[in-house]
């Protein structure tokens, strides 16, 4: 190993949302929880990363941001450069930071190659040292044709071949398979490891004391399109409900997300105004709490509020997106398969009938738990096992031994 004491570097591209920096923060804390003597680095280009609390040993270089635009482009999220001097700023960050860090473990999320080929050169830089090279992708990439000309035309499959010593998926094989339909040498499919999804918790600053909710004792429905930046629809069409509802329904409480546009949310909020039984809240870093006393949950389906809707076993509505990727999409269709929960088709918004029908009927619906699937939430473990057997063969390798391991 580099030094006395482990380190693991984390690469989060974080165009846009919420996703890819709470995944990454999710392992890291976890991490650091089980070993005594770990520090974890995030390299992130999140605007709001310094909105979210971190655990001792673990902190974050901050990389300028950039967000993706509905084409599949990119572009500089607030410097006036384009998006090449942007991605060569990048680059250079990421560089050097591995550079001077020196991690035993490099972990990569979901892009092999990062955004636009940015961490090609520090992947090729840390083969030549001891780092052990993970790429981590989660349970649902996109449509898998997709995913295959994307890939093809990214070239990743080298760096998959050459560069990557491990592969995890953050899922349990029976439910998503991210890498359907592409074929794969058996070099790199022998470096697959599924782990089951990442499970959530109470934080430990909230545990004891808990934020009010706008409701007091009275059981409500959550409403979270994760960061918000494609949720209006949802949103909306979850307002229009209450605004023209049938039939009795649970208050609901509406956290909108920090990415949801600033017109969007003035006018949520307006609306919610008029209605004695929905409360808006715009951002939270800790959404734990309000997940944990929901009596159900309505959902977008991206992969984090996925992996709380397991931790806290809520009945759950999701109504995922279709675009610019089919993840969403893809991820509610196989659970609802499982019957963890139920869907709403996007494309039958805004009809207002429909969604309070579904509203009026999510809080008797049963818990993911009853659907009786094995293995879901095992992930952080598994990932746990995987990085001290990393470490034990450094130590081995090194003919030391980590004191406090």
């Amino acid at each position: 190993m580099s030094s006395k004491t482990p380190k693991i570097l984390i690469y989060s591209h974080d165009s846009f949302g919420l996703g890819h920096l709470r995944r990454c923060r999710a392992i890291a804390h976890s991490l650091v929880g089980d070993f005594d003597t770990l520090s974890v680095l995030i390299l992130s280009g999140s605007p709001i990363i310094g909105s979210f609390e971190f655990r001792s040993r673990v902190d974050f270089v901050r990389i300028p941001g950039v967000i993706k635009l509905r084409d599949g482009e990119y572009t500089s999220l607030s410097l006036h450069i384009n998006i090449d001097q942007t991605l060569a700023i990048r680059s250079s960050i990421i560089e050097h930071t591995a550079k001077v860090f020196e991690p035993d473990i490099f972990i990569v999320d979901k892009e092999p190659l990062g955004l636009r080929g940015e961490v090609l050169r520090t992947l090729e830089a840390l083969k030549e040292t001891d780092t052990r090279l993970v790429l981590g992708l989660r349970d649902v990439m996109d449509d898998p044709e997709v995913l295959k000309e994307e890939w093809d035309r990214k070239n990743v499959y080298p760096a998959l071949r050459d560069l990557y010593d491990d592969i995890w998926i953050y899922g349990p094989q029976d439910i998503c398979d991210p890498l359907e339909g592409i074929s794969l040498p058996d070099t790199v499919a022998d470096k697959l490891r599924y782990t089951g999804y990442l499970r959530r918790g109470l934080p430990n600053a909230v545990k004891d004391n808990p934020p009010p909710t706008p409701f007091g004792e009275e059981p409500y429905i959550l409403v979270t399109p994760g960061g918000g930046g494609d949720g209006v629809e949802m949103v909306d069409w979850v307002m229009r409900a209450y605004e023209t509802r049938q039939r009795p329904l649970f208050p609901a409480l509406i956290v909108l997300g920090p990415f949801m546009p600033a017109a969007a949310a003035t006018q949520f909020s307006e609306r919610a105004e008029h209605l004695r039984d929905v409360e808006i809240i715009r951002f939270t870093p800790q959404i734990e709490p309000y997940l944990a006393h929901a009596t159900a949950i309505v959902g977008m389906g991206g992969y984090n509020t996925f992996c709380e809707i397991l931790s806290f076993d809520k009945p759950t509505l999701m109504v995922p997106r279709v675009v610019p990727r089919r993840e969403q999409a893809i991820r509610a269709e196989r659970a609802e398969q499982s019957g963890l929960l139920k869907v709403l088709p996007i494309d039958r918004y805004p009809d207002p009938d429909l969604m309070s029908a579904a509203l009026s009927e999510l809080p008797a619906m049963a818990a993911p738990s009853s659907a009786g699937v094995d293995n879901l939430l095992g992930g952080l473990e598994v990932i746990t096992s995987r990085v001290g057997e990393i470490f034990e063969e450094q130590l081995s390798a090194d003919g030391r031994k980590l004191v406090n391991f």
